[in-house]
């Protein structure tokens, strides 16, 4: 009871921590007050909110995920993707009601966070890919040395990768292989999404601030992109990994192991809810950092895409150097965070608050569909070393 109790207040504070961000320190972002003031507001909502709530939740997904879903045999890894691409959901949908909000008052700022909305939801499809992408690499580069290197080369306090074949546990050849159909179906959507975008949706008369063309997702093919998403999270719903014994899970899961699904699900509501509000405060404050700076509000969307994407990143990462087979939830995880991602994008369509210019949609989906590509390479070379072990 002790325990619970301390993991509680663990909880708590982070929720309480979020609190104070959104109802706090945004205060201070207004034009009233000093620039040294919003700046420090910026960089303390940035970065309380990024480092401190998003990376709790992250541990808190990372610890929860795989009891649930041995009581419901749904695959971790969506279940771990419904967690941690709730910030990205947030962030774009977040800055999509905003947009909203200022179509009548202000057109122009609203297609500024209309901007940001997009940037950021397919944004931090870039720094998961990418970042899974080198995972894997780094798992393949032990395996074949069959000794230990560092994730980060030359930086040791980003952990060790070990061979594969010094697992506890091992991820199976079906999720795998499910990983890999995941991230085909994603090349397919982002395709789809860019091309609807390009043959749909170009504004005729963008704003003055808007340099080039702008294209919008259209609603008709954001209830499309909905339906293809769900369609997909349900076509891959079951999970394919051997059960996994109770001496094999991690400490802190066991600690959940003990737990009711009704507990475990009340903590992540409240995981949920400080995710809620600290998005809300950070895409305020990405917004008024552009206007201190000048920054294009598509450079600072992709940049704020870390921030929605830091929990998987997290997950991935530690899935990664943790022996324990979890590898494979990894990379089930991190396609399916982005065909969730993908789906708050569909939803901020169908909202209609979803926009992108030129240069910067070719930009984002070239480099989605490029590492995409990537991932399922180091994915395949990892796939042909347990094919001959």
């Amino acid at each position: 009871m002790n325990i619970f109790r301390n993991r509680f207040v663990n909880i708590a504070i982070l929720v309480l921590v979020a609190l104070v961000l959104r109802f706090y320190f945004e205060e201070f972002l207004g034009e009233e007050n000093a620039t040294w003031i919003r700046v420090t507001s910026i960089i303390v909502i940035l970065g309380v909110g990024a480092v401190f709530v998003l990376r709790g939740i992250a541990n808190i997904i990372e610890e929860t995920t795989e009891i649930l879903s041995e009581r419901t045999k749904i695959a971790s890894g969506l279940l771990q993707s419904l967690g941690t691409a709730f910030p990205d959901m947030i962030l774009g949908i977040v800055a999509a009601i905003m947009s909203l909000r200022l179509v009548s008052s202000d057109y122009a700022l609203a297609i500024n966070f209309a901007i940001i909305a997009a940037a950021t939801t397919f944004g931090s499809n870039i720094y998961n890919i990418g970042h899974a992408a080198w995972c894997v690499f780094r798992q393949n580069i032990s395996n074949k040395k069959e000794k230990p290197v560092l994730m980060m080369p030359g930086i040791k306090g980003l952990g060790t990768v070990i061979p594969m074949k010094d697992h506890t546990t091992k991820p199976s050849l079906m999720e795998i292989d499910e990983s890999v159909d995941i991230l085909n179906v994603l090349t397919i959507l982002t395709a789809v999404v860019a091309i609807s975008m390009v043959v749909f949706g170009q504004v005729a008369n963008p704003p003055e601030n808007v340099s080039g063309d702008l294209y919008q997702l259209v609603k008709p093919a954001g209830f499309v992109i909905l339906a293809l998403c769900i369609l997909t999270m349900y076509i891959f719903r079951k999970t394919k990994r051997q059960h996994i014994l109770v001496q094999e899970i991690a400490k802190e899961e066991r600690y959940y192991a003990k737990k009711s699904t009704f507990a475990i699900l009340f903590i992540l509501a409240l995981s949920g809810a400080a995710i809620l509000f600290a998005a809300e405060s950070m895409v305020s404050a990405v917004q008024v950092f552009c206007d201190i700076t000048g920054m294009p509000f598509v450079i600072a969307g992709v940049l704020a895409g870390v921030i929605g994407c830091m929990g998987e990143m997290i997950v991935v990462h530690n899935f990664t150097i943790n022996p324990k087979g979890r590898i494979g939830d990894a990379l089930v995880g991190v396609g399916m965070d982005n065909i969730v991602t993908t789906m708050g994008a569909s939803i901020v369509a169908v909202m209609g608050g979803i926009f992108l210019g030129g240069n910067a949609l070719i930009l984002i989906f070239v480099i989605i569909l490029a590492l995409n590509t990537v991932l399922i390479w180091q994915i395949s070379k990892m796939k042909n070393y347990f094919l001959l072990h």
